[in-house]
């Protein structure tokens, strides 16, 4: 995905843009990550995603990023793998607008499905999806790490592009 034009916004002094990550963000990625999530992924799940192909975009002000998301195509849908917006700037819709592209970018891949997987225990994120129309279809059983060596649920949610 290019670039979108920058995106006029409440405040008139700042500017908006998704850009492609690249590996010069890689540390700044990482630590927003770190910043965001008890489990984050690591400097290399970054690396990896940049190595495969996936996309991988950066949602920035003129000074900061606000948040990022990775997809992986698969055939006929899009999987969405890791979606973060910075905490300073949670509940503020920049999450919806990360969708908004995540779901523009998946159409024009001729997309039929979007997939992700939310842990069990995320509800704002799972508040953030259901509002966005992604249904809840399953779960899967100790999907993700937890605290004291233990493993939480995913909850599979998919929404029909």
């Amino acid at each position: 995905m290019p670039a979108i034009a920058s995106l006029n916004s409440v405040d008139s002094d700042r500017r908006y843009a998704f850009k492609p990550l690249t590996a010069q963000q890689l540390d700044e990625v990482e630590q927003l990550e770190r910043q965001a999530h008890e489990h984050p992924w690591t400097r290399r799940h970054f690396a990896d995603t940049l190595s495969a192909g996936y996309q991988a975009q950066l949602l920035c002000s003129s000074d900061e990023i606000l948040g990022y998301f990775v997809a992986m195509l698969g055939v006929d849908e899009v999987h969405l793998l890791n979606i973060t917006v910075a905490p300073r700037h949670q509940r503020q819709g920049w999450a919806r607008m990360l969708l908004d592209a995540l779901t523009l970018w998946a159409r024009a891949q001729d997309a039929q499905w979007l997939w992700l997987e939310a842990r069990v225990s995320n509800l704002r994120a799972l508040h953030v999806y259901e509002a966005y129309g992604l249904r809840r279809v399953g779960e899967r059983k100790g999907y993700y790490p937890a605290a004291h060596g233990q493993r939480e649920n995913a909850v599979v949610m998919s929404l029909k592009l």
